[in-house]
């Protein structure tokens, strides 16, 4: 069902911007307190360890415990808003993108469009589009779930106004140069990653029913995602640091702070002051959130996907019948 398949026709590109959007919606509303606990792990300059003087945050049950403790159950969906507008909106222009572009790779050239290399490339691809249409959004979400007590920002118009008075339009995509550099091989990943595993499924088990494909797909899902996040993650981390630059002040309740001059700054710091292991600082929940997320967001389009085209054939069938 992902990616254009000729012989079922079944979804248009409209209704795979609907499913991405709806799946992107419900996935976020589960995933978001491992996404904040991620982000917190990326942007803390100390080690991860109890061992580590001034660290904040040494594991993700005790950051679980400590955000609770000092912060309330809101924390864990900080920046709920724009992150749920970004799901919303990356979901719909991600799916509409790569339904497009494997269909027009089928129709102008001799590639296969289920081929696990044509997947690859248009997965990148409509990746990157998404991206840049909504990294203003998620640039925003980076800032609230970053904030500590007392907020910076009071919601999300006042962050906008805020930030732009202050810092100027570019500031809504900073990060964005290790996220497109990024975004492409993890997306291409995740999507060739899906198709090669649902090829082995069906040939591993032929025949399935569809609550056996629902939970293929969610298996699916997650292994494509654990996949693409390990091979991707140090440039998650970059953005992340990237992203709250000029916003330092509202870091200071949680250690230290660093000011980057740009992307190759951000690395040789990293490098140099938290070395080869400040580069996946925060992979554990990520990993965790990436097997889920992606598990979840593969599993819910193929189900609207699949309710869709159950619709449209009883809507057929009624109007023949009338």
């Amino acid at each position: 069902m992902v990616g254009y398949d000729p012989e079922a026709k079944c979804v248009s590109v409209a209704e795979a911007a609907a499913a991405g959007s709806a799946s992107g919606f419900v996935t976020r509303v589960l995933v978001s307190p491992l996404d904040v606990i991620k982000i917190r792990f990326q942007l803390q300059i100390e080690q991860l360890s109890s061992r580590s003087p001034g660290a904040k945050y040494h594991g993700i049950l005790q950051a679980v415990q400590r955000m609770f403790r000092e912060e309330g159950l809101r924390a864990f969906w900080k920046g709920h808003v724009p992150a749920q507008l970004l799901s919303v909106g990356y979901g719909a222009v991600q799916f509409m993108a790569f339904e497009s572009l494997t269909k027009l790779v089928h129709n102008v050239t001799s590639y296969n469009a289920r081929d696990s290399f044509v997947h690859f490339v248009c997965g990148g691809l409509a990746a990157c589009t998404a991206t840049v249409a909504v990294q203003p959004v998620d640039t925003l979400r980076t800032r609230f779930a970053a904030q500590g007590e007392p907020k910076i920002y009071r919601n999300l118009r006042h962050a906008v106004v805020t930030m732009y008075q202050t810092e100027g339009p570019w500031t809504f995509y900073r990060g964005l140069t290790p996220t497109i550099i990024a975004i492409f091989p993890y997306a291409g990943l995740q999507f060739s990653s899906y198709n090669i595993l649902q090829q082995f499924s069906e040939w591993v088990i032929p025949a399935e029913g569809e609550k056996g494909g629902n939970v293929k797909n969610l298996v699916c899902g997650s292994c494509a995602g654990i996949i693409s996040k390990t091979l991707t993650y140090p440039f998650d981390l970059f953005k992340k640091r990237l992203q709250v630059g000029g916003f330092e002040h509202a870091r200071a309740a949680f250690g230290q702070v660093r000011m980057y001059r740009g992307l190759l700054d951000c690395m040789r710091q990293i490098l140099r002051e938290e070395g080869l292991g400040g580069f996946f600082k925060g992979l554990s929940p990520s990993l965790l959130k990436a097997a889920l997320s992606t598990g979840l967001i593969f599993f819910w389009y193929e189900l609207f996907c699949s309710l869709l085209c159950t619709l449209k054939s009883t809507d057929s069938t009624t109007r023949k019948e009338g």
